[in-house]
């Protein structure tokens, strides 16, 4: 050091504070290292470079969507990946940005609320193919919300949602009107919980469905019954009755919203 020059020293009284800059630090040096090398690597990956240090996915999650948001990058610039939740099954291969050619389909099935990685998909399905976007889910309250977060976005990423999102999202089924217009058995449906009526609740507050009148009058049929019902259950109407005729005709007829 140079004559004269000084040195600042600052102490924080917080140790969770300490705690979480170093893990921040240390999240940084790893990432530095997949960008400057090339190299992609998951958030699973990241925890596993150190779990005596990290002691959980979640705070390694937190921090990476941390990151994303201060620096103003997707996730996928950081070199970071998601482990993937969905499956696809079709004719579809496509080019990587890497130049790497990718075999895989043109439907997309998710598993629960969905990732980064099958909204990232399902984005770049409509944006390529100009293709009409379909959501196939349960008629509960989770079942829409799903479908929200593939249209509208998530909270705990709503950064990157002009990049996630795609607002053409039509809801297919299963309708809560459906249950009703098939007589769909009633040891097929499931009474509304109280965390499930709560979640209702919640969903129909929501300002971006100020825009979806049917949507809303399908949740307020939902509410009113108090039932709701897996896509399954129309197999209590018959075995390949999903297949065979409810999706068939809704896709011919028109039976979305």
């Amino acid at each position: 050091m140079t004559s004269g020059s000084s040195v600042t020293t600052v102490r924080s009284n917080c140790s969770s504070s300490v705690t979480k800059f170093g893990h921040i630090l240390k999240v940084l040096s790893i990432i530095y290292k997949l960008v400057q090398s090339n190299v992609y690597a998951t958030k699973r990956d990241i925890y596993y470079n150190d779990t005596q240090l990290f002691g959980s996915q979640r705070t390694v999650d937190s921090i990476v969507d941390d990151i994303s948001c201060m620096l103003k990058v997707p996730r996928r610039r950081l070199h970071v990946l998601a482990t993937s939740k969905g499956f696809i099954s079709g004719d579809l291969c496509y080019l990587e940005e890497d130049s790497t050619k990718v075999d895989c389909h043109s439907n997309s099935t998710g598993k629960g609320v969905p990732d980064v990685n099958s909204r990232l998909m399902v984005r770049k399905l409509w944006d390529t193919l100009h293709i009409p976007i379909f959501a196939l889910v349960d008629a509960d309250p989770y079942g829409i919300e799903i479908m929200c977060i593939y249209k509208y976005g998530s909270v705990a990423m709503s950064f990157e949602a002009h990049s996630l999102t795609v607002p053409s999202v039509m809801w297919l089924g299963l309708l809560p009107s459906d249950l009703q217009r098939l007589r769909v058995p009633e040891d097929a449906l499931i009474p509304l919980t109280q965390r499930d009526q709560n979640k209702l609740t919640s969903l129909l507050k929501r300002p971006y469905l100020a825009c979806q009148p049917a949507w809303q009058r399908e949740m307020e049929i939902m509410q009113q019954n108090k039932v709701k019902a897996e896509i399954q259950s129309l197999a209590s109407i018959a075995p390949d009755f999903l297949s065979r005729v409810y999706l068939p005709n809704k896709l011919r007829y028109g039976g979305w919203i």
